[in-house]
């Protein structure tokens, strides 16, 4: 369900505005009303953007570096965050300062490796004695053997098919080798390996530092909690308007019904002149869901959607038991259920500091594991076994009871697809007779009357004949109010074209809606055939060993059935979100495009 909201207008005076916010901050109720859409054109809140993204990558970082974070310091503060912050900006860029050194020295070692270890200093020394050395490589098919007369040759190593070597010429002699001339660095290979070896302590000298910050990244949780609270009032100041000479500020927001007493007696000792009404339509409401206990914990499955408009109904308490069939139907295997039960339940009990977060995903886990768990006693599937297969008399009876063939989940499938499609219908009209009045769902009870009673005619001829008078007088009646108030208020020919209209896409629509359905059937029986395919893999490869055998036979099931579980999870939760989004919530005229209800609230 939607919270009741209230519309909250305050008059202040400009002296007093930053002290009322402050006390407006405190209160944490009040979601303000945006005035200025797109990104606020702003130096000082563009600044705090920034600041901001830099100290969540940073956390980021930290996450990776930290061994045991203080989170939770009493000495944190925000300036220490921004201490922390500007060193880890240093130490980055002298990290990569240093890796790019490192690259270059490594580079030229490669180069000098060949060549072995020696002074640089002495190729100078020969120059000015009148001896030019010269540096080659070429492969090994390419060597002459006449260059070490021609040019006093001297091989000096051979690495994978390449010569590497060196002339000894007078100064003034022109050398034409068919040979690449290696220009080597100006350094010894032991000075770049000095080098190399000193700018890897220092990177490791580095890294001790970031982990050393990364411990005290409680100041920078505060720097950040600090920061976002400044970009909101900044925001706030955005959404606000001076008038009568910028002596007053107006500002307009937004605050639960509930709390609008609190919020009177607050503003009561203010001295400053506010109002509090009621919505109206044209007006652009936060959306904040208070459903309650079961239904609760499907409002993120809603979110992932788009939330309702405030005037139009929550639907998250008519899908939810929905979904909760279509997942169990879905994944269709009792093994599989509870396997995730008692993995959520195990969870819930053994793990420390379960956030509230969590808590009411572990209970929809929970709960989908149990439809889970029902849903596969249908077909008798555990682990990719059947069960009904046992001869257990009590396995038996419940075959006898409850067990279903594909033809009959078929159906099934089918018989649910229709409830949802005219269940949808129906909250339809409902949110049309809220919204609009009770003349604006007479068409879609018009459609209702006409799709139940062809149903119930074609199921129960003997009660409702089919084409009989009384079908034909209520079939009558169904097609005024499709044809004549399709559009109430409008003119008479354009209700009927565009009754028209809603008859062929409801004919060519409608069936292609219930036959999404079948999916539920699909996917459960698909997902039982790779069981059973893994059952059978395990057994089949396992050697005829009494040890190995039985190892392998467990490998290739725990393997077999964790990819089965991964894969048919993900399509247990995507497709009856495909049915919910498209299928439910077209038959059901919902618009959604609410905005969450976020009130300004100091984070620190």
């Amino acid at each position: 369900m939607i919270t009741k909201m209230k519309k909250l207008t305050f008059l202040v005076y400009h002296k007093e505005y930053d002290a009322f916010l402050d006390g407006v901050r405190n209160l944490g109720v009040v979601h303000i009303a945006e005035k200025q859409k797109g990104v606020p054109d702003n130096a000082e809140l563009q600044e705090s953007i920034r600041l901001s993204a830099r100290l969540k990558s940073t956390l980021k970082l930290f996450q990776s570096l930290a061994q045991s974070p203080n989170v939770e310091s009493n000495s944190a503060s925000p300036e220490r965050g921004l201490e922390i912050l500007n060193e880890v900006d240093a130490l980055q860029s002298e990290k990569s300062k240093l890796q790019q050194q490192l690259q270059a020295y490594q580079k030229e070692q490669a180069t000098l490796e060949p060549w072995g270890n020696f002074d640089p200093r002495n190729l100078t020394r020969l120059k000015d004695a009148g001896l030019t050395i010269g540096f080659y490589t070429c492969s090994e098919k390419k060597y002459n053997l006449e260059w070490e007369d021609s040019y006093n040759a001297f091989i000096i190593n051979r690495l994978s098919g390449h010569i590497y070597f060196i002339t000894a010429t007078e100064n003034a002699l022109d050398i034409s080798i068919d040979a690449e001339q290696m220009k080597l660095p100006s350094s010894s290979l032991e000075e770049l390996q000095n080098s190399c070896a000193q700018i890897e302590e220092a990177l490791v000298k580095n890294e001790h530092k970031l982990t050393e910050l990364a411990n005290e990244q409680a100041s920078l949780l505060e720097t950040l909690k600090k920061n976002n609270s400044d970009i909101e009032f900044s925001k706030v100041l955005l959404n606000t308007e001076a008038i009568a000479g910028e002596k007053l500020m107006l500002l307009q927001g937004w605050a639960p019904a509930v709390k609008t007493t609190k919020i009177g007696e607050w503003l009561d000792q203010q001295q400053v002149y506010y109002e509090i009404a009621d919505p109206t339509p044209e007006d652009d409401v936060p959306i904040e869901l208070n459903n309650k206990g079961f239904f609760a914990w499907f409002d993120p499955i809603c979110k992932l959607y788009m939330l309702p408009k405030y005037n139009e109904l929550d639907l998250t308490p008519f899908f939810a038991p929905f979904f909760m069939i279509f997942f169990g139907l879905c994944l269709g295997d009792s093994g599989y259920g509870l396997f995730l039960f008692l993995g959520a339940t195990g969870y819930r009990i053994f793990a420390k500091n379960v956030s509230a977060t969590m808590k009411p995903i572990l209970s929809l886990i929970q709960v989908l594991a149990v439809s889970t768990f029902f849903c596969g006693l249908l077909t008798g599937t555990f682990f990719g076994a059947n069960i009904y297969g046992i001869d257990v008399p009590f396995l038996q009876n419940m075959k006898g009871r409850i067990f279903m063939d594909n033809n009959e989940m078929f159906r099934l499938s089918l018989i649910l697809g229709v409830i949802q499609v005219l269940f949808g219908m129906a909250l339809k009209a409902v949110n049309q007779t809220i919204q609009f009045g009770f003349k604006y769902a007479i068409a879609t009870i018009g459609w209702l009357v006409l799709l139940i009673s062809t149903g119930f005619a074609a199921l129960l001829p003997g009660i409702l004949p089919l084409g009989g008078t009384v079908h034909l007088c209520i079939l009558g009646v169904a097609a005024v109010a499709i044809f004549f108030y399709n559009s109430p208020g409008k003119n008479i020919f354009l209700n009927i074209g565009l009754g028209v209209w809603d008859s062929y896409n409801m004919a060519t629509g409608l069936l292609g809606d219930i036959l999404s359905y079948v999916r539920l059937f699909a996917l459960g029986l698909s997902g039982g055939i790779l069981a059973g395919v893994f059952n059978s893999l395990a057994v089949g490869m396992s050697p005829d060993n009494v040890i190995l055998g039985p190892i392998v036979m467990v490998l290739i099931f725990v393997a077999g059935h964790a990819i089965n579980i991964f894969m048919n999870v993900l399509g247990a939760m995507v497709h009856p979100m495909r049915l919910t989004f498209v299928e439910f919530f077209k038959n059901s005229g919902y618009q959604g495009g609410g905005k969450e209800y976020k009130p300004f609230k100091n984070s620190i």
